[in-house]
């Protein structure tokens, strides 16, 4: 799919946006405040879904295409984790170098709240089962509440630990396999992140970036699998 609700996640606007939107929270921050959402409110129904159920906007990139023949079902729904010490195969999307795409809940939220607020998982690993020895295919995030001005969590480190990066945290729950939650931070795997750190209060969408300075056989291409929400605001109800 591409274009979509607005939710644009094109690279020719994308460095303006998020430097206008990342001044503006780090404004919001100094003054002790988080900016209020910006689009509509949620009315939840009963098919509010913790993960994410569409897909925006998307441009891969060169390189690894694993996944792509299937897109965008693979990234929709809980992830499909296989353990600490060996990476998926299958239901998982590579992006390619650079590759990016945004995510969006229908007519469910990420609400920032203590602690973690989403998850995001991809098919990292711990070669020999040892967390000394990871490997990881990283990407940057990005977090936007209406689709236009968006904030990035930083993604810098090009050796472990790799801090706001997604990618290097294996993904552990399995809806098929274990009755591990999926939207459990301290259970699920993957990596997690709390709007508070970039100062927002909600966000309705997620883009994914394939980092384009990491490339080979050993930093690789990002393979997403996907997306939950640990504090939602349908979750049995608005909350």
């Amino acid at each position: 799919m591409s274009g979509g609700s607005g939710a644009s996640g094109g690279s020719g606007g994308q460095a303006g946006a998020t430097a206008g939107a990342e001044a503006g929270a780090a404004g919001a921050c100094e003054a002790g405040g988080a900016p209020a959402p910006s689009s509509p409110p949620i009315v939840c129904s009963e098919r509010s879904s913790p993960f994410a159920t569409e897909v925006l906007d998307h441009e891969f990139g060169p390189g690894q295409a694993t996944g792509q023949d299937e897109f965008p079902l693979p990234l929709l729904g809980p992830p499909e984790g296989t353990g600490a010490s060996q990476g998926a195969v299958d239901g998982i999307v590579s992006l390619g170098n650079g590759g990016w795409v945004v995510l969006g809940f229908e007519d469910n939220a990420i609400l920032d709240a203590p602690g973690p607020d989403f998850i995001v998982f991809e098919n990292a690993f711990y070669a020999g089962g040892s967390e000394d020895h990871v490997f990881a295919e990283l990407a940057t995030v990005a977090v936007s509440d209406d689709g236009k001005h968006w904030v990035e969590f930083p993604c810098s480190a090009s050796e472990p630990p790799y801090g706001s990066c997604a990618g290097w945290h294996p993904t552990l729950a399995n809806a098929a396999e274990n009755d591990l939650d999926p939207t459990d931070p301290s259970a699920a795997g993957g990596d997690a992140f709390d709007l508070a750190d970039v100062c927002l209060t909600r966000a309705r969408y997620v883009r994914i970036t394939d980092r384009p300075d990491l490339a080979g056989s050993l930093d690789g291409v990002f393979d997403l699998d996907a997306v939950s929400i640990v504090h939602a605001a349908c979750a049995g109800g608005a909350e």
